[in-house]
C-alpha cells in the first residue's frame, strides 16, 4: 500500500468514523469501560495474590529456606544444623541475597496463670530476623527482642488475649532437648505484637536465639536457615549458588518447592488474566461487529459508487479495518489512562474489611493493595487490538465484496 493510499484511506477511515457521531460515542465508552475493567480487576486479582504470596512466605518464612533433610518431616530439635560458616556464610553475604537470618525454631507449649497454649518457638537474632520477616512496626506494646542474648519473649495479642496475660508478666515454656527431656524456663514478655493474620498471632512466640539454645542445650545449632533476595519472583536466579554453597549435607529449597499452593497461585494468576480478558472482549466484540456492520449498511450505495469509479475491493477491506483499528486505539488510549488514573491512588490500600471477614483464612489481610503491572496492560491492549482487527475482517469483508450495480441500486 502506497503513502497516498494509506492517507487517502485514513481520510475516509476518519471521517467514516464520526459519521455517526452518537453510535461511535457509545462504543468507545464501550471499549473504554472494557479496558479499564480488564485491568483494574487484574490489578485488584494481582494486589490480593501479592499479598497472600508475601504473607506466605514471610509465615514460612523466607524466600530460600536450609535444613536439615529430615526436618520437615520430623520438625523437632534432634533435627538441628550447624550456624552457617565458610562457603554457605560466605554465599548468604552474597550481593544477591538482600538478606538471611538462623533460627531456632522448635513446637512448644507456653502457659499463663490462667492457660495453656501450644505454639511454636522462634529462637531469633533480632535485627536479621527484621530484615527478613519480622516486622517491627508490628509491635503495640512493649518492644521487640533487643538482642540474641534477650531473656525476654514477644509474643501476638491474640495469645496474650488467650492466657489472659499482659505486658510484663511471667509466662513459661516448655519443649523437649536432644535427649527428650523437658526443657522448661521462666520468661517475662517484653512484648506484644499483632499481624495481618490472626492465626500467626497465635501461633509464633519470639525468645531470643543464644537464649533458647542455652535452654534446650544446642548450642551452636539451630532448626533453619532462611534468606530473602529483592523479589521473590526471581529466586531461581540465585538459588542455585546456595544450594552448591550448602551441599548435599542439607536440604536447599525455595519458597515455591516448601509450598506447592504458593508456587501454583502465579501460574493460576496468569490464567485468571487471559480469561478475564476473552471474557470481556467477548462482550465488547459483538458491540464492535454490530457498529461496523450497521456503519457499512448505510453507506452501501457511497461503496458502490467508489467501485465503480475504479476503487480496488482491497481499499474498502483496508477503509472498514482502519475504522476497526480507530476505534480500538481510541477506547484503548482512554481505557488505559482511565485505569492508571484510578488505581494509582488506590494502591496505598484498599479497606475491604468490611466485606472480606474471614479473609485471613485465605492467607490474605483486609487491607488490599492494587498491583499494577506493565505487562498485565500490554497484554490486554494486544489481545484486544488482535482479536478486535480478526472480528472486524467479516463485516470488511463482505463491504469488499459488494457488487457496484448492486450496491448502487439499493434504496
Amino acid at each position: 500500500m502506497s503513502g497516498m493510499n494509506f492517507k487517502v484511506i485514513f481520510t475516509l477511515a476518519w471521517r467514516n468514523l464520526w459519521r455517526n457521531h452518537r453510535r461511535t460515542t457509545i462504543m468507545l465508552a464501550a471499549i473504554t469501560v472494557g479496558i479499564w475493567a480488564m485491568i483494574f480487576m487484574t490489578a485488584l486479582m494481582r494486589g490480593m495474590v501479592d499479598d497472600m504470596l508475601i504473607n506466605g512466605i514471610r509465615s514460612m518464612p523466607g524466600e530460600v529456606q536450609i535444613h536439615h533433610p529430615l526436618y520437615r518431616d520430623d520438625p523437632s530439635i534432634n533435627n538441628s544444623i550447624p550456624e552457617p560458616g565458610g562457603e554457605l556464610l560466605e554465599a548468604l553475604q552474597g550481593d544477591e541475597v538482600a538478606a538471611w537470618t538462623s533460627r531456632v525454631k522448635v513446637p512448644a507449649v507456653i502457659s499463663s496463670e490462667r492457660d495453656s497454649r501450644g505454639i511454636l518457638l522462634l529462637g531469633v537474632e533480632p535485627e536479621s530476623e527484621i530484615e527478613v520477616s519480622f516486622d517491627a512496626d508490628s509491635i503495640v506494646e512493649g518492644r521487640f527482642l533487643e538482642s540474641a542474648e534477650d531473656r525476654g519473649l514477644v509474643i501476638g495479642r491474640k495469645m496474650a488475649e488467650h492466657l489472659e496475660t499482659r505486658l510484663g508478666k511471667r509466662v513459661v515454656i516448655m519443649s523437649q532437648d536432644p535427649d527428650n527431656n523437658i526443657a522448661d524456663r521462666g520468661f517475662r514478655i517484653v512484648g506484644i505484637y499483632t499481624a495481618k493474620l490472626a492465626s500467626l498471632e497465635e501461633m509464633y512466640v519470639y525468645a531470643g536465639r543464644d537464649t533458647l539454645q542455652k535452654m534446650l542445650n544446642i548450642q551452636g545449632q539451630v532448626s533453619e536457615i532462611v534468606a530473602t533476595g529483592d523479589d521473590y519472583r526471581y529466586v531461581d536466579s540465585w538459588l542455585p549458588v546456595i544450594e552448591h554453597a550448602a551441599g548435599d549435607e542439607l536440604e536447599t529449597m525455595s519458597w515455591q518447592q516448601a509450598n506447592r499452593y504458593l508456587g501454583s497461585m502465579i501460574a493460576m494468576m496468569d490464567g485468571f488474566v487471559l480469561v478475564w480478558v476473552f471474557i470481556i472482549f467477548l462482550a465488547l466484540s459483538f458491540g464492535l461487529v454490530n457498529t461496523l456492520v450497521m456503519a457499512v449498511f448505510e453507506r452501501i450505495r457511497e461503496i458502490g459508487l467508489m467501485l465503480a469509479l475504479g476503487m480496488r475491493p482491497g481499499m474498502i477491506l483496508y477503509q472498514v479495518l482502519m475504522e476497526s483499528f480507530l476505534l480500538l486505539l481510541i477506547g484503548l488510549l482512554l481505557g488505559n489512562a482511565l485505569a492508571v488514573a484510578t488505581i494509582i491512588p488506590l494502591q496505598s490500600g484498599i479497606d475491604i474489611s468490611v466485606v472480606a471477614e474471614g479473609m485471613e483464612m485465605m492467607g490474605t489481610s483486609s487491607m488490599l493493595y492494587p498491583a499494577l503491572q506493565l505487562s498485565d496492560m500490554v497484554l490486554a491492549n494486544v489481545i484486544v487490538i488482535i482479536l478486535g482487527l480478526l472480528t472486524s475482517i467479516l463485516p470488511a469483508w463482505r463491504a469488499a465484496g459488494l457488487d457496484p450495480i448492486r450496491a448502487l441500486n439499493t434504496d
